[in-house]
C-alpha cells in the first residue's frame, strides 16, 4: 500500500506546478483563483458523490462540528496566503518553505499522539527521526550564505504551511466519521461559499484557464483521497513522510515545463529524502 502516497506526491508536484503556470502565466488574481479553484473541486467530486456519499451519526455532534468548522477555517487562511506567495515567488524558491508543512504536521501529530487517543499511533521514534531527516533536507535548500533569504512571501507561505498543518492534524480527528470523498466535499464547498461572498471574483477567465484550473481541481482531489487513505491507514507521520517525495518531483517538474533552475543543494536534498523514505519502509514492512 506504499505506492499509494507516493502517487499521492507525484500529483502534488503535478498540480503544484500547474497551479504556478495559472497563477503566474495566465495572470490570474490569486484570490479569484481561490474561488474558482474551489469551485472546480466541487465540479469534480459531484458525479461521484452518489456512490460515495456517507457521513455517520458522530460527525453532527458539536465537539465534532467545531473540529470540522476547524478545518474549513485554517484552510481558507492557509490557502489565501499560499496563493499569495505563489504569486510572486518561484516554484523552487517557495516550495521548501512550503514544506516546512510537513515538518510542523510531523510535529504536531507527534505532539497530540501524548494528549489524545486518536493520534497514539504516530508515537513512532524510528519513523519521526527519518520523518524529522527528510523534512529538514528539504528546509535546508532554502538557506543561502548561512541565512534564510526572507522576503513577505516567504513569511506568507511559512505561516499559510503552518495553518495547512492544523488543518490536516486536526482532520484525523473526524475522518472515520465520513468517508474521504464526502469530508472533502464538505470542506471545499464551505471553503468555497465564504470565499465566494467575501471576494465576489468576476468571471473573465479565458476557456484554457478554465480548463487548466479544472484539471488541477482533478488532481487535487485524487491528492487529498490519497492523503485521507495514508492518515487511516499508515498514520499521519508515515503518510507525511511519503509524501514528502511531493517537492522532488516539484523540482523535476518546474525545471521541464517552467524553465527554473534546479540548485545542487536541491538534487542532494532530494537524494536525502528518498534514502529516508525508502529506510522508513524497509522498517515498516
Amino acid at each position: 500500500m506504499y505506492w499509494i502516497p507516493i502517487l499521492g506526491a507525484l500529483l502534488e508536484g503535478s498540480g503544484m506546478t500547474i497551479e504556478k503556470k495559472i497563477l503566474r502565466k495566465h495572470q490570474v488574481n490569486f484570490k479569484n483563483y481561490a474561488v474558482y479553484g474551489f469551485l472546480s473541486l466541487i465540479l469534480v467530486m459531484i458525479p461521484f458523490l452518489f456512490f460515495f456519499w456517507n457521513i455517520k451519526s458522530e460527525a453532527y455532534e458539536l465537539k465534532n462540528i467545531l473540529i470540522f468548522t476547524g478545518v474549513v477555517f485554517f484552510s481558507i487562511l492557509a490557502n489565501l496566503l499560499i496563493f499569495y506567495s505563489l504569486k510572486r515567488e518561484t516554484v523552487t524558491e517557495i516550495e521548501p518553505i512550503r514544506l516546512m508543512q510537513p515538518l510542523f504536521t510531523i510535529l504536531l501529530a507527534f505532539i497530540f499522539s501524548f494528549f489524545f487517543a486518536t493520534y497514539s499511533t504516530e508515537r513512532r521514534y524510528s519513523i519521526l527521526i527519518l520523518a524529522l531527516i527528510a523534512s529538514t533536507a528539504l528546509i535546508a535548500t532554502h538557506i543561502k550564505k548561512h541565512h534564510l533569504v526572507y522576503n513577505k512571501y516567504i513569511i506568507a507561505a511559512l505561516i499559510g504551511s503552518f495553518f495547512f498543518a492544523i488543518e490536516l492534524v486536526i482532520s484525523k480527528a473526524i475522518l472515520p466519521y465520513y468517508s474521504a470523498l464526502t469530508f472533502y466535499f464538505l470542506r471545499c464547498l464551505s471553503i468555497f461559499l465564504i470565499t465566494l461572498i467575501i471576494f465576489r471574483p468576476k468571471n473573465n477567465l479565458k476557456t484554457k484557464t478554465k480548463l487548466l484550473i479544472l484539471i488541477t481541481g482533478a488532481i487535487w482531489v485524487a491528492y487529498r483521497w490519497i492523503l485521507y487513505y495514508g492518515y487511516l491507514n499508515l498514520g499521519i507521520i508515515f503518510t507525511t513522510m511519503l509524501f514528502i517525495l511531493g517537492p522532488v518531483f516539484i523540482f523535476i517538474f518546474a525545471r521541464i515545463f517552467l524553465k527554473e533552475k534546479i540548485t545542487i543543494r536541491q538534487i542532494i536534498s532530494s537524494i536525502i529524502i528518498i534514502a529516508s523514505i525508502i529506510a522508513a519502509i524497509i522498517l515498516e514492512i
